[in-house]
């Protein structure tokens, strides 16, 4: 059972229930993942969502066509349709990560290693917005964070670390999962249990999602913390209920994830959740190994202005002293001081502990990993044996694209394409999941990783950084701030209005037949305010860069209450009087557009150019 969840209810097990029909002599055998829908089950045990809502009844389970059930309860509808349930092998879903891969060395190290020790688990806490992420944080460490911050009565370093029963958590507080993924972005996947928080009232959310599907592609678990029952429309069940429309199917309901009522505001259910947090990293058998050289990541970095350069990393493995030399990043240095979370001087701190150190000899980045070696010698080596890592083989570990994709796999680089598919609508989005999630074939699965209606967001790109994934927008474009950053790393965003074409697209991307598409890239917009004339009948444009920027060279189009009135090259860029490469948002210069003069007050400018899609 189950520690604050269950309430001493002890559940009846599964049971699967014979078919009207008697099985076949021998049951075929299927593979089943971890939560699957209704419809999905049911195309795939070839009958009807009918048959399939039957069997689940049968086993005492109301379910609808769109609903998400367990492995448990779709292995029990399989064994009465005469198949033989198996679990979907997961081997190609989980990257390596600093942690896992730790874990991998001590588990092969095995017996001949006497200093491994059980450490805290990592866990991050993520929700919608509002719906009480800090507040349940403040719950846990007893001080009042949200009112705090701005007075610094508490040493705010981003990671706090808890003690229950005698044994620590350390929490990470993020600003949320696009913080979260940033940090797995960049090979720094630190978390070992999410927290989800959902409000009682308010139910699941957009961002809830969002969440969901960033914790599952980092392929850790979750506990959800049903937060508000205090409030009198706190509505439990239907939280529940909603978390099963999403794939997490609550122990109540047969399935495996853990979720526990609280309130941040009444204190009330916190010792249930983290005694079910110590539960979930019992059974992760998180182990490390204190007498090795630390081993760690950077969370927060910042320089103050007496104390100069402070970084805030996590230790993984090993144990960190003051005095000792570290690598983070391109930067090294000698621990001087270090803090922790409470603003107290420490001398020493072990496997997933957090501190705030002094020593840095510059500004460190999130995700940077942190290395104790011997000496200033040994940290020069390293950190110019690292540098490499930023040109070639860095361009390695970005996303795929569709042009390199069969390449990418005969290579062994990829076992899985990941996808993040944004629709116009959301009755877009099955059709097109379950077409994509068709083509998976023996040597790569297609699976899309998070769906979701509107435009393509910064946090769909990390998402596809951090997976090494791909972009699909189906009559869905990306906003400007993400196209920069897909440009920026690599990352693959197709664009469809066919289902046809895209699905077709990714089918001959997997048998390596697809030829390369040209698409259009918005790099900037302007609004002409002036009109300058500039000698020999040449009119140049006075313009405020609204976003985006413009460049000298490129191609631009005049707009005019909507309308393209030209459509040209930027033959001349200045900033006040002197000539310019590029000028950015927030600027103004004068714009020449080769073969037009004809500009008006009000126009806009629209600077663009032609790429080939990945």
């Amino acid at each position: 059972m189950v520690k604050g969840s269950r309430q001493g209810k002890v559940l009846e097990p599964v049971v699967a229930v014979v078919a009207d029909s008697p099985p076949a002599a021998e049951a075929r055998p299927v593979e089943i993942p971890d939560n699957i829908g209704v419809k999905q089950l049911a195309d795939l045990l070839q009958v009807s969502g009918i048959d399939v809502i039957k069997q689940l009844m049968r086993n005492g389970l109301m379910a609808n066509i769109n609903q998400t059930v367990s492995y448990e309860q779709a292995a029990a509808v399989a064994s009465g349709l005469g198949y033989e349930a198996k679990p979907l092998a997961q081997s190609g879903r989980k990257s390596t990560s600093v942690i896992s891969e730790i874990k991998k060395q001590q588990l092969q190290r095995g017996k001949e290693n006497t200093n491994l020790k059980p450490r805290p688990p990592v866990v991050t806490v993520m929700g919608h917005v509002d719906h009480g992420k800090t507040k349940l944080l403040d719950a846990i460490r007893q001080t009042n964070v949200m009112d705090s911050e701005a007075g610094g009565i508490t040493q705010h370093i981003g990671a706090y670390q808890v003690e229950v029963n005698g044994r620590k958590i350390t929490f990470l507080d993020t600003p949320g999962h696009a913080a979260f993924t940033a940090m797995r972005a960049r090979g720094a996947r630190v978390t070992d249990i999410t927290v989800l928080v959902v409000a009682a009232d308010d139910g699941v959310m957009p961002q809830t999602l969002e969440a969901i599907d960033h914790a599952r592609a980092a392929g850790v678990p979750i506990v959800v913390a049903i937060n508000k029952i205090d409030k009198p429309e706190a509505n439990p069940d239907r939280v529940k209920q909603q978390l099963a429309e999403a794939g997490l199917i609550v122990e109540e309901y047969g399935g495996t994830t853990i979720a526990v009522p609280v309130s941040a505001r009444e204190k009330t259910g916190i010792p249930e959740l983290l005694e079910n947090l110590l539960l979930v990293a019992d059974m992760e058998e998180l182990m490390a190994d204190p007498a090795v050289p630390a081993v760690g990541v950077v969370i927060e970095s910042k320089l103050d202005k007496t104390k100069g350069a402070l970084t805030t990393v996590l230790i993984h493995n090993g144990t960190l002293r003051v005095g000792d030399t570290i690598v983070v990043g391109n930067a090294w240095g000698k621990v001087k001081a270090m803090y922790n979370d409470l603003g107290k001087q420490v001398r020493r701190i072990g496997p997933a502990g957090p501190a705030e150190i002094l020593g840095i000899s510059g500004v460190s980045q999130v995700g940077d990993t942190l290395t104790a070696v011997a000496d200033e010698r040994h940290a020069k080596a390293l950190i110019e044996k690292n540098q490499p890592e930023t040109g070639a083989s860095a361009a390695v570990q970005k996303s795929v694209n569709l042009s390199n994709l069969l390449d990418r796999v005969n290579a062994g680089d990829v076992q899985e394409l990941s996808v993040v598919l944004k629709t116009d609508v959301q009755g877009s989005i099955e059709p097109i999941k379950n077409s994509l999630e068709r083509l998976s074939t023996d040597e790569v699965k297609v699976s899309v990783i998070h769906s979701s209606s509107g435009n393509i967001t910064e946090s769909d790109v990390m998402l596809a950084i951090a997976s090494k994934g791909i972009i699909i927008g189906f009559n869905a474009t990306a906003e400007p701030g993400a196209q920069r950053l897909a440009e920026l790393e690599g990352v693959s965003i197709r664009y469809y209005n066919v289902i046809y074409t895209l699905v077709d697209d990714v089918s001959k991307a997997l048998k390596g037949m697809l030829k390369p598409v040209h698409v259009e890239v918005i790099d900037g917009q302007a609004e002409v305010r002036a009109v300058f004339s500039s000698g020999k009948k040449t009119n140049v444009a006075g313009s405020y860069i609204t976003e985006g920027k413009a460049t000298r060279g490129g191609s631009v189009r005049v707009k005019r209450q909507g309308k393209i009135v030209a459509e040209s090259v930027v033959n001349s860029l200045r900033r006040f009087k002197e000539d310019a490469r590029e000028v950015t948002a927030g600027f103004e210069c004068g714009v020449g557009v080769d073969g037009f003069n004809d500009f008006k007050v009000g126009d806009n400018l629209e600077f663009f150019r032609i790429v080939e899609a990945g």
